[in-house]
């Protein structure tokens, strides 16, 4: 009995060991299974994760290459700002008595429209004004910035001579603007070195004036913003007479360098400039033209100091007088001359209602050895001028002889002096 009784427990403990055993079979069998499954889940985190960053830089591509078509359409989408000005004029004169005794007269100036912007990548400017007497397109003309430095403009664009932007700070410009050295605008092409290393470079070509030359397609050749030769004088031709000897312009080469010095206080550019070229009467060249002038622009503080000296010729034989035109009237000047300018102006700002700035200023010009021996212009400008927003006014007191537009003429051969006292009210948007 005794032995079957350890027969019997000795079989329990072995069907126990062999249930044990199988059951270690199994957890060892699902220990590797969970392996693999982690493994394989791994594998599928690691998969999702490049899947993840794939798309994550697929996307962040899609939005860089969206951002630059967007940035290339606007840059090759036609943008057009219009501005513009409306000005009046008062002006109470000494050489005209009937103007003296109305205590003189407020007149409409002009109305302007002024265009800017981008055309398929070029920039395009351009500017048409508005008088009672007449229309005339100051500049039209294309750019486009071709080098880091550098910028080409074609079209009607301004001739680079002298004292930039101009050569004066009040509303009547300076003696210069009267003989076509001042904001002068031309047809032509004109490359354009930006301030780089201080100095900065113009190089221009003209093959005629703003109207087409000697034989444009106008109506009247004095209906222009800026001063050209339209023809040249014989004995017995008045002053103000039509030209019966047209000429014009072409062909001109124009080069101006400047060097601008950093110094305490602000800078001061340096340059020269000058220009060559030819005069044709419609039928073949009737002689040359040249122009030279050493030009000084320099701000200190507030203090602003322009100097320009300089020379003109137009080189026809027998031929010491030249017909000019602008503002739809004809004028005449000496065939040689010498100029000399000195410019001073003061910056003030200010907090006075609407009045922000005002700038003072004393510009002198004048005009003399003449080839046709008549007296010296000079014009003396005494002012200032009020910004105020949108709102612009020069307020200038002027002396002058033989000047256009204080009446008289650069060809004039007046001793006396004339007076203007003259407001400009502007306003501009």
């Amino acid at each position: 009995m005794l032995k079957l009784s350890i027969i019997s427990l000795g079989l329990g403990l072995a069907l126990c060991s062999n249930s044990v055993l199988a059951e270690n079979s199994e957890i060892d069998a699902l220990k590797r299974q969970l392996a693999e499954l982690q493994k394989k889940l791994t594998q599928l985190e690691q998969k999702e994760q490049a899947r993840a960053q794939q798309e994550k830089i697929a996307k962040a591509e899609k939005a860089e290459a969206e951002t630059k078509t967007q940035v290339a359409a606007a840059e090759t989408k036609p943008t057009i700002k219009v501005g513009g000005a409306i000005r009046t004029n008062y002006s109470h004169t000494s050489y005209d008595d009937d103007n003296k005794n109305r205590g003189g007269d407020f007149d409409f100036d002009i109305f302007r429209l002024n265009f800017s912007g981008n055309v398929g990548g070029f920039g395009l400017n351009a500017e048409i004004r508005f008088f009672d007497y007449m229309t005339a397109v100051k500049y039209a003309y294309l750019d486009y910035d071709f080098a880091e430095h550098w910028q080409a403009q074609v079209g009607m664009t301004k001739v680079p001579f002298g004292n930039s932007p101009y050569n004066s700070h009040n509303w009547f410009f300076n003696t210069t603007y009267y003989i076509g050295l001042e904001d002068d605008h031309d047809m032509g092409v004109v490359f354009k070195r930006k301030v780089a290393e201080n100095w900065q470079l113009d190089l221009g070509f003209f093959k005629n004036d703003e109207l087409g030359g000697v034989d444009g397609y106008v109506d009247d050749r004095s209906d222009r913003y800026s001063y050209d030769v339209v023809g040249f004088r014989k004995a017995g031709d008045g002053v103000y007479d039509d030209p019966t000897q047209p000429i014009g312009e072409y062909n001109t080469f124009v080069g101006r360098y400047a060097y601008h010095i950093e110094h305490n206080g602000g800078t001061t550019e340096i340059g020269v400039s000058g220009l060559a070229g030819g005069l044709h009467d419609g039928n073949d060249r009737a002689g040359d033209y040249n122009a030279w002038a050493l030009h000084l622009n320099s701000n200190i503080g507030p203090w602003n100091l322009q100097l320009q000296h300089g020379e003109y010729q137009y080189d026809i034989d027998d031929v010491n007088r030249m017909a000019v035109g602008a503002y739809a009237f004809y004028d005449s000047i000496a065939a040689e001359a010498t100029m000399s300018n000195f410019n001073v102006a003061y910056n003030l700002p200010v907090e006075f209602g609407p009045i922000t700035d005002l700038q003072f200023y004393n510009d002198f010009g004048i005009i003399y050895d003449k080839s046709d021996n008549t007296e010296d212009t000079w014009m003396n400008v005494t002012g200032v001028s009020l910004a105020a927003g949108a709102f612009f006014t020069y307020v200038d007191l002027v002396h002058a002889k033989n000047q256009p537009f204080i009446g008289g003429s650069i060809a004039g051969d007046s001793d006396e002096s004339e007076r203007r006292f003259n407001i400009n009210f502007g306003y501009y948007f």
